[in-house]
């Protein structure tokens, strides 16, 4: 028998301690470290998947053969757009997300998408039954797809062997043990045996995998950080549960760009693909309002326009309130700071409140220009003209600089129909569309006229 190993293990980060530590050297955090049991003994699934494979040799990079894999085309368009234009044959995909953001609705829908692939649906959190009525509300199309509800991993490895699948989901992580460690199912080794063992699976045989993990209060992937170094690509879902729309984010992309995001909207039947995302955060109103401006954002390779909410108003009790939702809070108090000192608006007086539509959470420095429309436009009441919009980036002496991708924003909002933007007067020559006016200014003092200014 090998000698069994006790080790105390950081619930937060997945530190690994021979003793109980009252606080984690790595997070900080307190009291978080539980005792598991460890066997060192082998892995007899790994020790099996190993003997068949080749034994790899040292090569030069000019003597590595490349070979002209296709990607996977998942059936879903934004899930494509995220993973770079589809999935990679043999690659390991990690999905966290809030509970009920909508992980296992996605998975579901890419498992039942026409996408003619053999589909293997582990489910350790559901009963097949369970299963079944959540695929007839999004709707069954692809017979190929095989549910086996199971959380022990041996029997997971023998059942992708004999059915051979093209793409296998797990869902969650946390609830896949294997009997080779005699610790609980979602501990920091379980997990991280066990997505070590489908790794090592994924990259023999080149069978595609889906994972799909939990999340902490603080929003990080649960479990240890290993489990986000060994897989290849880490999505994650963001969202509140109380909106429509949700962001499927990729995080780590070892075949794409990670900076692209899938746009989703939650519908009674499942997901739908918002291919134009500027449609859904734009209101058209009957008449023009305070507060309001649109700022022309790039997520990515992927433009779109958004609106921004400000209301200004007396601060009642002394101290000016600051809030701000889907924006940094710490940003916008620069912004204030910023148009208190080269426009003369009296902020120190006021209360400010913050808001991006549909929910989104917003990171674009580009939008400092629209979110400060918005809190002029509140500040002296008056409406923004109509059909404007705005694109740049301001600095703490007050000018105004080029929004990245400038191009792709103007080109966006004269598609959607914006008759001038305002943009930086730094920005070089580009290719103006048809149908729209650019307003260039240098400074952030010249702001109110151009959003003011006469037709």
């Amino acid at each position: 028998m090998a000698k069994v190993k006790k080790a105390y293990f950081c619930k937060e980060c997945g530190f690994e301690a021979p003793k109980w530590l009252g606080r984690c050297p790595a997070c900080g955090a307190w009291n978080t470290f539980t005792e598991e049991i460890i066997s060192r003994e082998s892995n007899p699934i790994t020790a099996s998947l190993a003997s068949p494979l080749p034994k790899a040799r040292p090569q030069r990079v000019s003597e590595i053969m490349e070979n002209s894999f296709r990607r996977i085309d998942l059936g879903n368009a934004e899930m494509n757009r995220v993973l770079g234009g589809g999935m990679v044959p043999g690659s390991l995909i990690l999905i966290g997300g809030e509970p009920g953001i909508g992980k296992s609705t996605l998975s579901l829908q890419i498992a039942l998408s026409p996408n003619r692939l053999k589909t293997l649906y582990v489910s350790g959190e559901e009963s097949a039954e369970q299963i079944r009525m959540r695929a007839n509300r999004i709707g069954v199309r692809n017979e190929d797809c095989l549910i086996y509800p199971e959380t022990l991993l041996e029997n997971i490895i023998n059942q992708i062997s004999a059915e051979q699948p093209d793409l296998v989901i797990i869902d969650s992580i946390q609830t896949i043990y294997t009997e080779v460690l005699e610790s609980s199912a979602g501990s920091v080794s379980q997990i991280r045996e066990c997505a070590a063992t489908l790794l090592k699976y994924a990259k023999s045989t080149g069978t595609s995998i889906i994972i799909i993990g939990h999340i902490t209060k603080d929003g990080t992937i649960a479990g240890p950080k290993i489990l986000e170094h060994i897989v290849d690509v880490v999505l994650q879902f963001e969202g509140d549960n109380n909106n429509i729309y949700r962001i499927l984010r990729g995080i780590k992309n070892r075949f794409g760009a990670t900076f692209e995001i899938g746009v989703f909207e939650m519908l009674e039947e499942g997901l739908r693909s918002v291919d134009n995302p500027s449609e859904i955060l734009l209101q058209h109103y009957e008449e023009p309002l305070s507060g309001i401006s649109v700022g022309a954002s790039v997520d990515g390779v992927r433009p779109y326009l958004i609106e921004v909410q400000a209301l200004v108003s007396g601060a009642a009790y002394g101290t000016p309130q600051r809030s701000a939702t889907g924006f940094d809070t710490r940003r916008m108090n620069m912004l204030l700071a910023v148009i208190e000192k080269r426009i003369g608006m009296k902020m120190f007086q006021k209360d400010l409140f913050l808001n991006f539509t549909g929910g989104f959470k917003v990171a674009d420095t580009g939008l400092d220009l629209a979110v400060v429309a918005a809190v002029i436009s509140s500040y002296y009441d008056r409406p923004i003209n109509e059909g404007i919009c705005c694109a740049g980036e301001i600095g703490l002496s007050g000018e105004v600089r080029p929004a990245p991708r400038s191009e792709q924003r103007i080109s966006e909002a004269a598609r959607l129909g914006f008759k001038r933007i305002i943009v930086s007067g730094y920005l070089k020559e580009i290719k103006i569309p048809k149908g729209i006016e650019i307003i260039k200014i240098n400074n952030v003092g010249q702001l109110p006229r151009a959003l003011f200014m006469d037709e």
